[in-house]
């Protein structure tokens, strides 16, 4: 019985030994480096570090230096000087399950491969470190992020995990090329619904707030969002400026607030804008909205040649239409007003009243072309009610017909200016008239014209100015078929009898003033000629003499 005392007694003094010096060794270079092989020859994870540490003073917590941890084939999830691990009762059951795990002065590289990763703790702690997600179509980096998750349950494609919570807070987070900094991160994950209840930080000079939640299908409710003092550069241009939201299901904004902002992009900028927003939902490419509003003024807004000055928008938002309180603003030395309503049912913008007085503008060298261009599609039609312009100044300065309108005056009623996504004047009433103009060099007093339109064609009811001596009178119809055809009768009486030669009619064997008569058919269609698609006739009498001519397509027989 001795001898078999005396050999148990040996045997558990070699096991301890035998312990003592796996302790000893394994807090070793060369155990560090045998426990790293063992794992990475044995598991599916590969880790490297340089020393490990035990103290007696903290017995449940073991120490890692100069980590490198991932699966294999992969690059490193996590890089790491120190890492703690919290031991626990249960680690003998569940060996990669910890009560804590500490990373300290190292980088995370997140990335969305699908693959399980078998750790798990009771709380996950950050200190100093570097996250990276590079794979997500919403890119993100962040430094010095210090925080914690409780508990760490990642699953497949999710690192975070489902049922925790986490607080982090960040010196710097990139997300999809926008930087901020001092950056706070309050929320919870339950199953796939993610609650973002605070997140801070200051962006671009300036700070953003917000709370947010996202569901299981990838839907997001932004309870409140604040924007101040924000300076924002970026090289998109404003029709981009949104495209990051349509990559979601839907988005849901209770309340958006933006304070004193400068925001700048690709041929386009807006200074001091403020903005209050509510109640609206972006869900694929269009919007929904019971009761929202919108109100929105800045110092200035530019948009490729467009600058406005002074605009102030405010919109009310209702699941058949927009609508339309307030639209006013400085532009080109004048001012612009008006209101009305969309309607989602027609696309139809209705406005009620616009005014424009005292604008100085210079029509763009294209003009024409944006006249015979398309609306968008959600914009079908525009009627406006009530149309007033007082001491205008218009300007074309294409070479092939210029002209000018000083103090052009006008009002109109029932207008439909555009139809079938088409510019026009459909129907309604006009009548303009200016101080002076010049059409191609041509000076003329006082023009004033008048018409009316319908479904059959435009009827231009007068048309007048007075030039020299003499004074002009038309009348003209245009079809509102696709042909546009023209037929006008121009009247001059006491006029120089070459008057029209600068308005495309060749130079007559006549000189000094007399009386004229201008008939000729034409066509306004797009993409025709309209000198090659011109006939007509011209009467002249000067003093004694009288000179016929006849044109057509475009060309007068005999001329000079």
């Amino acid at each position: 019985m001795k001898f078999i005392g005396k050999t148990l007694l040996t045997i558990l003094l070699l096991i301890i030994l035998a312990v003592v010096a796996i302790y000893v060794l394994a807090q070793t270079r060369w155990g560090s480096s045998w426990i790293s092989r063992a794992v990475s020859q044995h598991t599916d994870y590969q880790i490297t570090f340089s020393k490990l540490k035990h103290d007696f003073s903290e017995p449940g917590h073991v120490v890692l230096n100069d980590v490198s941890f991932g699966l294999k084939t992969r690059p490193a999830i996590v890089v790491a000087k120190k890492i703690d691990l919290g031991l626990t009762g249960a680690q003998f059951f569940r060996p990669l399950h910890f009560a804590s795990i500490w990373l300290e002065n190292g980088t995370i590289n997140i990335n969305d491969n699908g693959h399980l990763l078998a750790l798990s703790a009771d709380r996950l702690q950050f200190n100093k470190m570097i996250i990276n997600h590079s794979d997500s179509h919403l890119p993100l980096a962040a430094t010095r992020v210090d925080g914690g998750i409780l508990p760490w349950q990642p699953v497949a494609g999710d690192l975070i995990g489902n049922d925790t919570r986490f607080q982090l807070s960040a010196g710097s987070l990139e997300v999809n090329g926008v930087t901020a900094t001092n950056v706070l991160l309050q929320g919870n994950k339950n199953l796939h619904q993610l609650v973002i209840s605070s997140f801070g930080a200051d962006v671009a000079l300036g700070s953003v707030t917000t709370s947010a939640q996202r569901d299981a299908q990838g839907n997001w409710q932004v309870s409140a969002l604040r924007l101040n003092n924000i300076r924002l550069q970026s090289e998109r241009p404003l029709s981009d400026l949104l495209t990051p939201l349509a990559s979601h299901p839907s988005i849901r904004f209770d309340r958006i607030e933006v304070t004193d902002a400068r925001l700048e992009g690709k041929d386009w900028a807006v200074t001091d804008l403020d903005l209050a927003l509510k109640n609206i939902t972006l869900r694929n490419g269009d919007w929904q909205s019971n009761d929202g509003s919108l109100s929105m003024n800045a110092s200035s807004f530019v948009n490729g040649s467009l600058e406005l000055n002074d605009p102030i928008v405010n919109l009310v938002f209702s699941p058949q239409d927009i609508t339309l309180k307030q639209f006013s603003s400085r532009w080109v030395n004048g001012l612009i007003r008006t209101s009305g309503k969309w309607t989602r049912a027609d696309k139809k913008l209705t406005l009620d009243e616009a005014a424009v007085a005292g604008i100085e503008y210079t029509l763009p060298q294209n003009w024409r072309d944006h006249w015979m261009a398309s609306l968008p599609e959600w914009l079908h039609s525009v009627q406006v009610t009530r149309m007033v312009a007082n001491r205008n100044l218009l300007i074309d300065i294409n070479p092939d017909f210029p002209f000018q309108l000083t103090s052009l005056e006008g009002n109109g009623s029932n207008v439909l200016i555009a139809r079938d996504r088409q510019w026009g004047i459909w129907s309604g009433s006009l009548s303009f008239n200016a101080a002076e103009a010049t059409f191609n060099r041509v000076d003329v007093r006082h023009p004033s014209l008048s018409l009316n339109a319908g479904d059959n064609g435009i009827n231009v009811t007068e048309m007048s100015a007075f030039t020299h001596n003499g004074m002009l009178e038309s009348l003209a119809t245009v079809t509102q078929q696709p042909d546009r055809r023209l037929s006008l009768t121009l009247n001059g009486r006491n006029v120089p009898v070459n008057l029209l030669h600068d308005w495309g009619w060749p130079t007559l064997p006549l000189s000094g003033e007399g009386n004229l008569q201008l008939k000729i058919q034409s066509s306004l269609a797009a993409n025709v000629s309209l000198k090659s698609a011109t006939n007509g006739t011209l009467l002249v009498t000067a003093g004694d003499k009288t000179l016929q001519q006849s044109m057509t397509a475009g060309q007068v027989a005999g001329a000079q």
